[in-house]
């Protein structure tokens, strides 16, 4: 498929955040672009702004009359189900289908492609390495899952040479990709649904690391079971993190790289995930060939990723934060940065489930990463994809949770549940709609 011949860009599930990435660059490289999805959001309404025709009903009359050409490209996220009447359309009539992930793959093809992998950390690493190579000045376009604060955006540039991805191993659909530099953050189990075990999902990273032949340009966190240059916080590798201080809420630190020691490096997100995804990205650029300067500025101007450890409320009465956590080892990188900044105070989380086949496979997990908060709030299980899974149920999480204050709550109910809790730390957590109650819940608590 040659991208070039291509006047209208068709997508089925635009509102997903890879996929609203996807269509803010080719409405950039001008393109017609045109969508539906399931439900509006502030992403959708940001796109519908920007010049977008998306709706929100599966009706065939409602894709636009300028899309039925052979000049269209249909873009499918694999959240749709088979029986989405739009989808079937364009299926029948042999149109130019492709999955979010073969997309990326073609467009990263003929360009030096970051890619970064990894059943965690993915959005922010790669969204801090997008920051850092455009800061510096390089020719890339970054393609990432989460709204970067500095340019409220989830795409980041619209150079032709250079390519930021997210490597995403949900269905495999890392493996489209053509990576010229790659890390891996992570390789926990997760998917199961998808994958089966453990196992099948270290096989499948595996395979993605070794479409990276110059194991040089693979880097890995140290202790993970993968060929490729090592990084790590206060222990020896090829990249390490050290004289760690905080100074204003801000981590203060020296990264050694196999050749130098670079001093007073500042990185303003909590929590030693983050310095560690911070360390990954600084690795790859280094690497590449970044003026060490010009990577300091850029980690010292990063100012996040919205729905990433993001300060809704930051005083001296009350902190407020809202995180995207939605797996135990996210949940528990979430508690050790609130208990580092904030030690002896008292939070309250309130955690809305992910998947009920996620929370079936690590319900015992979740228990135990849950019960780390002084209060806990339980939101109903999020669908997303699923339907639901017999005995699967937020009372049944919060049954295997060990802790006094813990309670179910519907989401109409939570905002007055919040406001009579004491907690001088309040974190909303998980990767459902939970995000679209942020606001209101802001301005309930302001």
């Amino acid at each position: 498929m040659n991208i070039s011949q291509i006047h209208n860009v068709y997508f089925i599930g635009i509102g997903g955040i890879g996929m609203s990435a996807l269509a803010r660059y080719f409405l950039t490289i001008g393109k017609n672009v045109s969508g539906y999805d399931k439900t509006p959001t502030r992403l959708t309404d940001e796109l519908i702004a920007s010049g977008m025709d998306i709706h929100f009903t599966d009706e065939i009359q409602k894709i636009p009359a300028n899309f039925y050409t052979e000049n269209t490209l249909v873009v499918v996220t694999p959240a749709v189900p088979v029986s989405h009447s739009e989808w079937n359309y364009f299926v029948e009539r042999n149109y130019n289908i492709k999955k979010r992930a073969e997309v990326l793959g073609l467009i990263t093809k003929d360009t030096f492609c970051f890619a970064v992998a990894g059943t965690h950390g993915k959005t922010t690493t790669s969204s801090i390495l997008g920051h850092i190579l455009f800061q510096s000045g390089l020719d890339v376009t970054a393609f990432l899952g989460g709204i970067v604060e500095n340019y409220n955006s989830n795409l980041i540039g619209t150079g032709k040479s250079i390519t930021v991805v997210e490597a995403d191993e949900f269905d495999r659909s890392f493996l489209h990709l053509h990576p010229n530099i790659a890390c891996v953050t992570s390789m926990d189990a997760d998917h199961l649904d998808i994958y089966g075990d453990a196992n099948a999902i270290e096989d499948s990273f595996r395979e993605f690391a070794n479409k990276v032949t110059d194991k040089s340009m693979l880097f890995v966190p140290k202790g993970l079971p993968l060929e490729g240059i090592q990084i790590a916080i206060n222990e020896e590798a090829s990249f390490s993190v050290q004289n760690i201080k905080i100074v204003d809420s801000a981590y203060l630190f020296d990264i050694k790289t196999p050749s130098q020691l670079v001093e007073k490096v500042t990185f303003a997100l909590p929590g030693h995930h983050n310095l560690t995804n911070a360390l990954m990205a600084f690795a790859m650029a280094y690497t590449y060939g970044v003026d060490v300067d010009l990577i300091k500025n850029a980690l010292a101007s990063f100012k996040g990723v919205q729905r990433r450890f993001s300060y809704q409320i930051k005083s001296d009465k009350l902190v407020y934060i809202d995180d995207y956590a939605h797996h135990p080892t996210e949940i528990n990188a979430v508690n050790q940065a609130v208990r580092e900044l904030y030690p002896n105070k008292k939070i309250l989380a309130i955690f809305q489930p992910h998947l009920f086949s996620r929370t079936q496979d690590f319900a015992d997990d979740f228990a135990i990463s849950l019960a780390q908060f002084d209060e806990l709030i339980l939101l109903d299980i999020y669908p997303a994809r699923e339907l639901p899974i017999a005995g699967v149920t937020s009372e049944w999480l919060l049954s295997k949770i060990n802790k006094e204050h813990k309670k179910i709550v519907s989401k109409s109910a939570l905002i007055n549940e919040i406001i009579k809790s004491d907690a001088h730390v309040i974190v909303t957590i998980g990767a459902g709609d939970i995000g679209e109650m942020v606001p209101s819940i802001k301005i309930a608590l302001s």
